[in-house]
C-alpha cells in the first residue's frame, strides 16, 4: 500500500494534498535557512546575502547576477514571516481545490510555469514603467496564477473577506488584478508586475486545458478517432437490446456478482484511491471505475 497519499473519500479530495502540503514544508525549510543565515558571516557578508545573489531572481542589468535557475529558485524565498505567512495561507486555501480537481502532477507543473512566467514579467518589464530594479523572491506570482485559476474553476464560490464580507471568486480576482495594475507604477517593495505574470499564466493555462478538454470531449483525438457526440448516441441506443423480438433489460454490471471477476480486495481500492489523487478521476480504466462504484455502493 502506498504511503504517497490517500483521500478521505472516493472522490480523491484531501485538506491536504501532496503537492502543497510539501511546496509548505520547503518554503518553511528554505524561509528557517534564510533566517538562520542572516547571522552567518562569510568573506564580510551574511550567509542570507549571498543565498539572495545565487537564489534570487537577480535583475537583467550590469553588475546583476541572473542565473537561469534563479526563474525557479526564487519562488521559494521570502522576506519575512508575514511575507510567507501569506502566500502559505493563500497557497492552502485557493489551492487545495485546484490540486484535487486537477491531481498533483498537472499542478505542480501550473504552479512552476506561473512562477516562471511571473519572474520573466519582472525581469523585462520593470524598465517600461522606470521601476528599481533588484533581486526578487517570493511565490506570490505562482499563487496569483492559482487564484486566477480557483476564480475560473469555481467563479461563484463565495469568499468571506477578513471572514464577514462575502464576495464571490470571480469577482476577487477581478479587483485583485485591477489593484495590481493599478499599483504598477508606484514601486515600492512589492512586485507587481510579477503578480501580473503569474496571473496571465494562470489564466492561459486554465484557458488552454478547458478548450483542450472541450475539444477531447466531443471529437476523436488522433487519426480514426471518430466524433464523440456520435458515439455517444451509438452507445445510448445500445442500452436496450431486442432478443426474439421482445426488450431485453440492460445488463446491470456488479463487480463482485460476477463469478469470473476477482474479488475486490482494500488494498485495490487504496490503490486506484492513490491514483486519483496524482493524476485525477479522469484518468481510471473502466475496471477501476466498477470498482470503486461497487465499493460505494456496498457502503450505502
Amino acid at each position: 500500500m502506498s504511503d504517497y497519499y490517500r483521500p478521505s473519500g472516493f472522490g480523491g479530495f484531501s485538506l491536504f494534498p501532496p503537492v502543497i502540503k510539501n511546496l509548505i514544508i520547503i518554503n518553511v525549510i528554505v524561509f528557517v535557512i534564510q533566517f538562520l543565515g542572516a547571522q552567518v558571516i562569510i568573506g564580510g557578508v551574511t550567509a542570507s546575502e549571498m543565498l539572495d545573489r545565487w537564489f534570487a531572481l537577480n535583475p537583467l542589468i550590469e553588475g546583476g547576477n541572473f542565473q537561469i535557475w534563479q526563474l525557479i529558485t526564487y519562488q521559494f524565498m521570502h522576506g519575512g514571516f508575514s511575507h510567507i505567512f501569506f502566500n502559505m495561507f493563500a497557497l492552502w486555501m485557493f489551492g487545495m481545490e485546484v490540486e484535487n480537481m486537477w491531481g498533483s502532477k498537472k499542478f505542480i507543473t501550473f504552479y512552476l510555469v506561473c512562477g516562471i512566467v511571473a519572474g520573466i514579467f519582472q525581469l523585462l518589464l520593470p524598465a517600461l514603467f522606470n521601476e528599481p530594479q533588484g533581486y526578487t523572491i517570493g511565490a506570490s506570482g505562482a499563487i496569483m496564477g492559482v487564484i486566477v485559476a480557483f476564480g475560473m474553476l469555481f467563479p461563484d464560490r463565495y469568499i468571506y473577506i477578513y471572514f464577514l464580507l462575502p464576495v464571490k471568486a470571480k469577482y476577487l480576482v477581478i479587483l485583485y488584478i485591477l489593484l495590481e495594475i493599478y499599483l504598477v507604477p508606484s514601486g515600492g517593495n512589492v512586485a507587481h508586475l510579477a503578480h501580473l505574470g503569474g496571473a496571465f499564466a494562470g489564466f492561459l493555462f486554465v484557458l488552454y486545458y478547458r478548450r483542450r478538454s472541450y475539444s477531447s470531449s466531443y471529437y476523436g483525438s488522433g487519426s480514426g478517432g471518430g466524433n464523440k457526440i456520435f458515439d455517444s448516441f451509438k452507445n445510448a441506443s445500445n442500452v436496450f437490446k431486442k432478443k426474439d423480438g421482445n426488450v431485453e433489460d440492460a445488463n446491470y454490471y456488479e463487480i463482485n456478482g460476477d463469478k469470473n471477476e476477482p474479488e475486490v480486495t482494500q488494498e485495490e481500492i487504496d490503490k486506484i484511491l492513490d491514483k486519483i489523487s496524482q493524476s485525477g478521476y479522469q484518468n481510471l480504466s473502466e475496471r477501476e471505475k466498477k470498482v470503486l462504484f461497487e465499493a460505494s455502493r456496498r457502503m450505502k
